[in-house]
């Protein structure tokens, strides 16, 4: 059965109206990126590979899922943070069949390692515990990562209801505790690389602090701030709120990241003019879709861009599917590349069928087959 996309694939002639282009470098700290378009940390969704496919298709700069500073800090060891197991932590072809519940430390080895094409990334921390923090920076020394990165945005209860996450805007006194603590522990133990963080609006919409907790963290030396302007009571519904980020853009003297709502190069464009923000930051408007960067990036230097054809698409899933099993087993591999797969062939004519039959692959060349006999 062939496949097509469900649209014809876009196109855009829409000139730039400004004469310098939006696509430009960003200095945050003493770290420089070539460029503003960012991959966001995105939890069962940003591995290692996926994360190598998005800076194969242009990504400047990218962020680990969210990881536990109380998990490394107590139980360094699973995180490959003792020597022996970081050079273990990849395995190669030859164990791919291995599942890992032959080895429960593969998946948190690889949460926080960096992707084997990926040039510039931050790991992100999540914790309400400064000492917390501090002691899991200070672990971090071998992955040698550019850039440490605290979560004070997630919405998930398990992660809220220990003072992380969004929880922190609750409690601003505390969240410039824990980005001193990371910024210590950096320029003690990690040659002072940049901390960054990444804040809501608010817990909800009575008490809207970004402004607040952006400038606390700022002077706590913080060098670069992320905002997705939902609540945390909103979770990722509704809209978000663009005006936030223009305000605090233009409040602050650190690069001002921006998420939220971003699906299309447009929406990136729109962003970046609208709002004077440094960069934007694709999070859900990338799942299956690493082209995104490449498109955006096509669209504000040229203005026009085109959509990534089917074989592309499919091309990249595999290709995430077999590096993510060098990481962590086939077997776990092909299951936690489900979702992934059904990312990729949204939109697609015919998509369904595909998806109905992938959930129930079990191996890649299950996987292969059935791409195969979806070609024209």
């Amino acid at each position: 059965m062939p496949l097509s996309f469900g649209k014809t694939p876009v196109s855009s002639s829409v000139c730039q109206t400004n004469k310098v282009s939006l696509y430009r470098p960003v200095k945050i700290g003493s770290l420089e990126i070539p460029g503003n378009l960012f991959l966001a940390p995105v939890a069962g969704y940003t591995d290692r590979a996926f994360r190598s496919i998005c800076w194969d298709n242009g990504a400047n700069f990218s962020f680990t899922e969210l990881a536990s500073a109380e998990a490394i800090s107590r139980k360094h060891g699973r995180y490959g943070l003792d020597p022996k197991d970081l050079s273990q932590g990849r395995r190669g072809a030859e164990n791919a069949e291995e599942d890992k519940g032959d080895d429960p430390n593969i998946i948190s080895i690889n949460l926080i390692r960096r992707g084997d094409r990926e040039k510039l990334y931050a790991i992100q921390l999540f914790g309400g515990n400064p000492d917390t923090i501090y002691q899991a920076a200070s672990l971090l020394t071998p992955l040698k990562p550019d850039a440490l990165d605290i979560n004070s945005g997630c919405p998930v209860p398990k992660v809220v209801k220990n003072g992380a996450g969004s929880a922190l805007m609750k409690n601003p006194a505390n969240l410039g505790r824990i980005v001193e603590a990371a910024v210590r522990a950096s320029r003690e133990s990690l040659g002072n690389i940049p901390v960054t963080i990444k804040i809501r609006s608010g817990w909800d919409s009575s008490s809207l602090n970004y402004l607040e907790c952006a400038r606390i963290a700022v002077e706590e030396g913080a060098a670069m701030v992320t905002l997705h302007p939902r609540t945390r009571a909103q979770g990722y519904g509704g809209r978000s709120d663009w005006s936030h980020i223009a305000e605090l853009a233009s409040r602050l003297a650190v690069p001002v990241t921006a998420s939220g709502d971003l699906y299309t190069p447009e929406d990136a464009q729109q962003m970046l003019s609208e709002t004077g923000c440094a960069a934007v930051m694709f999070a859900r408007g990338s799942m299956g879709n690493p082209f995104i960067f490449s498109a955006a990036r096509s669209f504000l230097e040229t203005g026009s861009w085109e959509q990534a054809p089917f074989s592309e698409r499919i091309a990249a899933a595999m290709s995430h599917l077999e590096m993510l099993a060098a990481d962590i087993g086939e077997r776990t591999a092909c299951l936690e590349m489900r979702k992934q797969f059904c990312a990729y062939t949204k939109g697609i004519t015919g998509g369904a069928g595909l998806r109905d039959k992938v959930v129930r692959a079990a191996t890649i060349e299950e996987y292969r087959q059935i791409v195969n006999s979806y070609k024209s």
